[in-house]
Parts: C-alpha cells; structure tokens; sequence
C-alpha cells in the first residue's frame, strides 16, 4: 500500500502556491464524501517516487495529512509543460 504524507496549506492563492512550488512542494486536494474538501501540500520529489510505483492511480492511497490517516483515490494530475514536474493532484476520498 501507498503512503504519503501530506499537511494541510495555511495559505491559498496563486502566490502561496508559486512560494509552495519553488520550495520543492505543490498543492493538492482532498474532496468527497461527506467530509469538507481540504488543501494539502505535498512534497514533489516523494510524491514522484511514489507514482512510478504500481497501483499509483488505480489502487486506494493512504494519506497521512498532519498525522491523521485518510484513504483516497487519484483523480486527476497536472503535470509542467514541458518539466517533469506535477503541478497539482485531485485526491478523492475512497
């Protein structure tokens, strides 16, 4: 099983997103169920390891958001242009 950790973003806009990206992290979020959505921050270069591995986007992926587990699927990724980056990813709960 996939585990990554996560913590929630205290800021949101495009600003805080730009100062998350250049820190080597990106922002992403948690939605479904009948639980509020949650923005989260991810490291880049674990999440990236952890999508070359199978299962990434087919298989339930625990996430460890400040210490609180939640399972949850990929539902959609954005990716740079032309970097091997992820910009973004839409986690929706299992």
């Amino acid at each position: 099983m996939i585990t990554i950790k996560a913590e929630a973003r205290k800021e949101q806009g495009k600003g805080a997103s730009r100062r998350l990206r250049q820190a080597g992290k990106f922002p992403a979020i948690v939605y479904g169920g009948s639980e509020a959505p949650i923005s989260i921050e991810l490291d880049h270069d674990s999440v990236k390891n952890q999508e070359l591995k199978e299962g990434f986007y087919g298989e339930v992926v625990t996430l460890s958001i400040d210490g609180k587990e939640t399972k949850v699927k990929v539902q959609a990724v954005q990716r740079h242009p032309f970097k091997p980056k992820l910009t973004h990813i839409d986690f929706i709960r299992a």
